[in-house]
């Protein structure tokens, strides 16, 4: 039987990146989606429901941010 590998893209975002969108500005256009709010800074973690990229929070939030 053959072995699958699942893979995953994950990208650390701090909050200098807040709000968060993706496709984030690094994205090649011709590979884009619409363009969704991640909210990663609500559980540390989010997942666009798009392209399953999974964006992961580092660091303290800004003062302000709930």
């Amino acid at each position: 039987m053959a072995e699958t590998t699942l893979t995953q893209s994950y990208i650390e975002v701090t909050a200098a990146a807040l709000p968060l969108f993706c496709p984030t500005p690094a994205v090649s256009l011709w590979s884009a989606h619409p363009r969704v709010a991640i909210p990663v800074e609500k559980l540390g973690e989010a997942t666009c429901p798009y392209c399953s990229t999974v964006y992961k929070f580092k660091g303290e939030l800004p003062h302000g941010h709930h």
